[in-house]
């Protein structure tokens, strides 16, 4: 199991807490001190099912400054962006076996 998240993100300390009560194997990686690939970034997009405007924190700053509510982007702009500013990608984003869940995991 992987998990990605921001070493801030208080959702993210309490998902990486749940993980590892459940003695589950997990590697950790901060995509704010090592970021995607554009690349890598579709491939997890892809695992979601979802499209890349369902993965948007719509709180971020950056998402309001950029309008991103009314302004329409294609999938390759909206990745270009999430890669740029991660702050856009919702988090934690959770790999295993074969498939991503995004965001907090309620249970």
């Amino acid at each position: 199991m992987e998990i990605f998240h921001k070493s801030t993100c208080i959702t993210c300390k309490k998902t990486i807490s749940e993980v590892e009560r459940i003695k589950a194997d997990i590697k950790k990686r901060d995509f704010f001190k090592d970021p995607f690939s554009e690349t890598e970034l579709k491939k997890i997009i892809k695992m979601t099912g979802k499209k890349p405007a369902e993965l948007l924190r719509k709180r971020d700053k950056v998402y309001k400054e950029l309008d991103l509510g009314n302004k329409k982007k294609t999938d390759a702009q909206m990745i270009k962006l999430m890669v740029k500013y991660p702050g856009l990608i919702l988090r934690p984003i959770i790999i295993s076996k074969n498939k991503a869940y995004v965001g907090k995991i309620d249970g």
